[in-house]
């Protein structure tokens, strides 16, 4: 049966896109604002960083309150308030303005990933939630290819504006939607304690063998993920590419790359485990980003291509890992994704003070030095000790 024809699946789809799509929208409009609004390639990657940033944090809260209140009306309207701020952004008077909307889009997405994937853990039965995860995981990707293709395509014929009302118009009808065809929660419990047991409630998954390890490579791999991205732009518009800013975000093509691969690796995890698999795709993905070193713009693009599918294959495998391990709780995909956006706008900041003085070639030692990291905490990984499942829809499986 296709994946998209279950009414959740089909719903998280839609609701990893309009995350995806929205938050990423404003990558490949980074060089127009720079030079519309004067700024260096670090001011201008604020436009992402910042919103990641309020992202990570408001997953913490965001998930502590669909722990009390439940799951679908807090994922709801994080994606309708984040449309809206999407659209304000385009009417920006200013850089300052733009910014602004950013932070309170980020604040507003924060209501969306971690609640997404614990609802998952709890409504989908273990055998399907690898592709369960995949499917939302793989919207994610083609969200993320869409706004960027959309963003540049547009911005090139007609301006960064209109590039943004498009989004911010995508992003409503993608909330309908996501509310139109999720079930409402059938196994949601609200956990006691409210506020108050939150930190508690920390302290026992960051107590945990293997969770902060898992946290450490979300914080690596999306933090690589979002550097290559922000400043391939600039390498691909300069010497001695010169591409069109359209023909720039037709790499964002390579985001299909994800929807499979995420997918896959769902299957895959489910199958054989992810303890024997995740540190090859880790590897997999700093092959990729050295073959971008190269002059040869063919084999910078497979280089690429190569780095983005080992990403999603990694990502999926890492947060469904987290979930199983965490038995569903919110906070520790909450977790989870706070650290994996936090690397967004730390990594991602530092890859743009590094292109601003050595170019590619220092984003690339960057990258590649997190990226063997990731490899290491992969191959410890492989020591871990199982848990013992203790909800019916778990099944045994390593880590």
């Amino acid at each position: 049966m296709n994946a998209l024809s279950h009414p959740t699946n089909r719903a998280m789809f839609f609701g990893g896109f309009s995350c995806f799509a929205l938050l990423y929208c404003v990558q490949p409009l980074m060089p127009l604002l720079s030079r519309e609004f004067s700024l260096t390639p670090a001011q201008s990657s604020l436009s992402l960083s910042l919103a990641t940033a309020a992202m990570a944090i408001s997953l913490l809260v965001s998930s502590a309150i669909s722990d009390r209140f439940g799951r679908k009306p807090l994922m709801v309207a994080a994606l309708a308030i984040s449309a809206v701020m999407t659209l304000l952004c385009a009417l920006a008077g200013g850089y300052g303005q733009l910014l602004a909307a950013r932070l309170l889009l980020g604040v507003a997405l924060g209501g969306m990933p971690a609640v997404a994937m614990a609802y998952l853990v709890e409504e989908i039965e273990a055998e399907g939630l690898g592709l369960s995860m995949g499917v939302y995981i793989s919207g994610s990707a083609f969200g993320g290819m869409v706004g960027r293709l959309l963003t540049s395509v547009l911005s090139d014929f007609f301006s960064w504006r209109v590039a943004l009302a498009a989004m911010g118009v995508a992003g409503v009808l993608a909330a309908f939607e996501f509310w139109r065809s999720l079930p409402e929660s059938r196994r949601f419990r609200a956990a006691p304690g409210g506020w108050r047991a939150l930190p508690a409630h920390a302290r026992g998954h960051l107590a945990d063998d293997g969770l902060p390890w898992l946290f450490g490579l979300g914080f690596l791999l999306m933090g690589c993920m979002v550097s290559a991205y922000n400043y391939i732009s600039y390498r691909l518009l300069a010497a001695p590419f010169g591409l069109r800013q359209s023909v720039v975000g037709v790499i964002s093509l390579l985001y299909l790359l994800g929807i499979f691969s995420s997918v896959w690796a769902g299957k895959l995890a489910d199958r054989y485990g992810r303890k024997g698999v995740l540190w090859i795709l880790l590897s997999m993905m700093l092959g990729g980003i050295v073959l971008t070193l190269s002059a040869w713009l063919p084999l910078v693009v497979a280089g690429l291509a190569l780095f983005t599918f080992a990403f999603y294959a990694s990502h999926s495998m890492t947060s469904s890992w987290v979930g199983r391990r965490a038995r569903g709780a919110a906070l520790a995909s909450a977790l989870y994704l706070f650290f994996y956006y936090l690397g967004s706008s730390v990594i991602g900041w530092g890859a743009g003070v590094l292109w601003g003085r050595a170019g590619w070639a220092g984003v690339v030692i960057l990258l590649g030095s997190c990226l063997a990291g990731a490899v290491a905490i992969a191959m410890h990984l492989r020591r871990l000790t199982p848990i013992a499942p203790v909800l019916s829809q778990i099944k045994a499986e390593p880590g």
